[in-house]
């Protein structure tokens, strides 16, 4: 039997895959695996989803797991009635807030003494630039990273690196981890089951992954024009 589990655990396992095969055919056909995963499972679905999201928010390893696209599939599997949208919603934004919040403590524990060594590019003061910028800009940095794959993985983890304010940290954690599952999983419980959705699936991951990008462009544009 092939689904969506087995790759998770092989993507984590196996260095060797396939990364034009494997991980983009998760990424692109990911309703494909998850509705096998429904039907094969029924209610641990719902703990199936939580280790994913988990691992792919929470383990700097493992950033390349579906994120955006597994949350709108899942949203449209539950406007159809198989899985319940308000479980599927608190379980996955605790999965969410969960996983950005281990991933800070990594980076509080392993970053001072990673710093300790005598590295060229590990300096001291690279640390306590990381720390200043992330008690200034922090709030904004964790919220909207959390809308863009790969460097939501990676933002708690430098947070933690930098030493930002726990306190600050776990309030911004809470309300992007909330907003991102929210905004995902209810586009697709009221989009994903439109027939020009469900006949183009492959093209509205594209459209999400393109959008995931936008707010890194308006923040580099916002830059350029400080600088001009």
């Amino acid at each position: 039997m092939v689904d969506l589990t087995v790759y998770v655990f092989s993507l984590i396992q196996n260095t060797n895959l396939n990364w034009n095969g494997d991980i983009i055919d998760i990424i692109f056909h990911v309703d494909k695996y998850l509705g096998q995963i429904i039907h094969d499972y029924g209610f641990w679905t719902y703990l199936i989803l939580f280790i994913i999201v988990f691992c792919e928010t929470g383990l700097v390893i493992t950033p390349f797991l579906p994120g955006d696209s597994l949350l709108f599939a899942a949203g449209s599997f539950a406007a159809i009635g198989v899985i319940n949208p308000f479980v599927l919603f608190v379980s996955i934004s605790i999965a969410a807030i969960l996983g950005d919040t281990v991933n800070y403590w990594m980076g509080y524990y392993v970053g001072p003494r990673v710093f300790k060594e005598n590295v060229k590019f590990l300096k001291r003061e690279y640390l306590e630039r990381t720390h200043r910028f992330y008690e200034k800009y922090g709030g904004k940095t964790i919220i909207l990273a959390r809308f863009i794959p790969i460097i939501r993985t990676f933002a708690p983890f430098v947070a933690g690196i930098g030493a930002m304010t726990y306190g600050k940290f776990i309030s911004y954690n809470i309300i992007g981890g909330i907003a991102w599952v929210a905004l995902f999983v209810y586009s697709g419980y009221f989009f994903g089951t439109l027939p020009i959705v469900k006949n183009n699936f492959s093209l509205v991951i594209i459209v999400i992954i393109l959008l995931s990008i936008v707010p890194i462009v308006v923040e580099l544009l916002k830059k350029r024009k400080k600088v001009n």
